[in-house]
C-alpha cells in the first residue's frame, strides 16, 4: 500500500471519529434540554396549581371597592343589611342560607328542601334569610355567581326575589359553564316570572347596581368561616353538616321549635 494509501485511511478514520464525537455531544445536549425542560414543565405546573389554590376564593379585602359602590337591595336585613328575607318577621324560626347560584350543592339542597321551606314561609313558621355568596367564580373563574347575584338583588328591588331565586336554580348551568356570566341570559330568565322582565330590572341587571353588595356578602362568607356552599343554619346552628337530617326532620324541627 503506498504512503498516499495509508495517509488517506488514516485521515478518513480520523474524520468518522471527530463526527462520531459531535454526535455524542450532540445527544448529550439534547437528553440535558429534554431532562430540563420536563423539569422546568412540572415546575410550572406546581407554580400554576399553587397560584389557583392559593388564590381560590381569595379575598384581599379590596373586592367591595373595585366592584364599585355598595347599593342595598330594596328590604334586606340583618347585619350591614346582606340577607335577603324571604317569610314572615313575626316567624319564630329562622333558616340562614349561604348559597351561590353556580353552586351544584346548592342546587342539590334547593331541590330538596324547597317544596317544605315553600310550606313552612307560606304558613308563617319559618323565615328565611338568604345570603349570596361568589365562590364558584373564585374557584372555576368567571363572574356567573356575581352577576346572578346581582340580578337577584335587582329582584329583590322589584318584590320578586324567591320566584327568581327559584328560577336561577332550576335552569343553572353547569358548574364549568359561565352561563350566568351573560346579562342577556340572566334577563331572559326574569321572563319565567310574572312582572320582573322590566326597564328598570333591565337597567339593574346591566349596570351590575348591586355587585359591590354581593362583593361584600361575599367578604362576610369568608370572614364567617364557612367551609363551603350552602352553609344552612336553623337558628344559627348549622345543620347541613347533619348527615340525618332530611326535609321531614326539618319541618318537625320548625314545629317543635315554635311550640316553645
Amino acid at each position: 500500500m503506498s504512503d498516499k494509501n495509508r495517509e488517506g485511511k488514516r485521515t478518513a478514520r480520523e474524520k468518522l471519529a471527530v463526527e462520531r464525537e459531535k454526535q455524542k455531544s450532540a445527544d448529550k445536549r439534547r437528553r440535558t434540554l429534554v431532562v430540563g425542560g420536563a423539569v422546568v414543565a412540572v415546575l410550572g405546573l406546581a407554580a400554576v396549581i399553587g397560584v389557583v389554590a392559593a388564590n381560590a376564593g381569595k379575598d384581599d379585602g379590596s373586592e367591595a371597592e373595585a366592584s364599585g359602590p355598595v347599593v342595598v337591595p330594596s328590604g334586606a336585613q340583618g347585619k350591614d343589611s346582606l340577607a335577603l328575607p324571604v317569610g314572615k318577621d313575626s316567624a319564630k324560626s329562622t333558616l340562614t342560607v349561604w348559597e351561590d347560584f353556580r353552586c351544584p350543592a346548592c342546587k342539590s339542597f334547593e331541590t330538596a328542601y324547597r317544596p317544605v321551606i315553600h310550606e313552612l314561609t307560606n304558613a308563617g313558621e319559618l323565615k328565611v334569610e338568604y345570603h349570596l355568596v361568589t365562590l364558584i367564580d373564585g374557584n372555576m373563574r368567571g363572574t356567573g355567581s356575581r352577576n346572578a347575584a346581582n340580578a337577584a338583588a335587582c329582584a329583590q328591588d322589584a318584590g320578586k326575589f324567591p320566584a327568581y331565586h327559584d328560577v336561577l336554580f332550576d335552569n343553572q348551568p353547569s358548574e364549568v359553564d359561565d352561563a350566568y356570566a351573560d346579562n342577556a341570559k340572566l334577563i331572559e330568565l326574569a321572563g319565567k316570572v310574572d312582572g320582573l322582565d322590566t326597564p328598570a330590572f333591565r337597567t339593574c341587571v346591566e349596570k351590575g347596581t348591586h355587585n359591590g353588595w354581593v362583593a361584600k356578602s361575599h367578604q362576610a362568607f369568608n370572614k364567617g368561616g364557612f367551609s363551603g356552599t350552602p352553609t344552612v343554619l336553623f337558628d344559627g346552628e348549622n345543620i347541613y353538616q347533619d348527615r340525618s337530617m332530611t326535609p321531614a326532620k326539618l319541618k318537625q324541627m320548625v314545629q317543635e321549635a315554635n311550640k316553645g
